[in-house]
């Protein structure tokens, strides 16, 4: 009897995901370290709590794929690209992998309402949500680091972020979750 409730498309692109979600968690230890060996403590425990976050996404798609019968497929991470050469830089990357990442859930989102796989297009309504948090967090930092100076932020600014990421919540407002008590 067969017990697999996942299409070879549908399990193909979750597997394709989870292995990108661990990607993802590659990039943010590998901006992380970089932060640290720069000095930037806050930052980079902003950055390691992301990769956590990152890795619990990947064991999220892990868990799915096995509870609707799927096989999961474990492959190589590619590497995370090189270094950023500036706060800005490092920003402007993670922003960039949150897009990237975002198009490639809304492609399983897409594939599970073109195939009634109601199940998974409903499982995958959580990771819609969590991009809209994640591109807005990046956001408010990039427009933090523009204040503080982009590309040319000194030392002073960068301090002062610093401070304030390594206290910073990691969940971000987003605007469905605004009133006008609660801008």
């Amino acid at each position: 009897m067969e017990t697999n409730r996942l299409s070879p498309t549908i399990q193909a692109a979750l597997n394709a995901q989870m292995t990108n979600e661990a990607h993802n968690a590659q990039i943010y230890l590998a901006y992380a370290s970089w932060a640290s060996e720069k000095g930037y403590d806050g930052i980079a425990n902003f950055l390691f709590r992301h990769a956590n976050e990152e890795r619990n996404h990947m064991q999220k798609f892990l868990e799915y794929i096995l509870k609707r019968g799927g096989k999961v497929t474990i492959t190589a991470i590619p590497a995370p690209g090189p270094d950023p050469v500036s706060m800005n830089d490092c920003f402007e990357k993670v922003f960039a992998s949150e897009v990237e990442n975002t198009t490639k859930i809304y492609d399983i989102v897409n594939t599970s309402m073109a195939e009634k796989d109601w199940a998974t297009f409903n499982f995958m309504q959580w990771f819609v949500k969590e991009q809209t948090e994640e591109e807005t967090l990046a956001l408010d930092l990039l427009d933090k680091i523009k204040v503080a100076g982009g590309a040319n932020a000194k030392d002073d600014a960068l301090f002062v972020l610093n401070t304030e990421l390594g206290k910073t919540p990691d969940d971000a407002t987003l605007a469905q979750d605004v009133t006008v008590e609660k801008p």
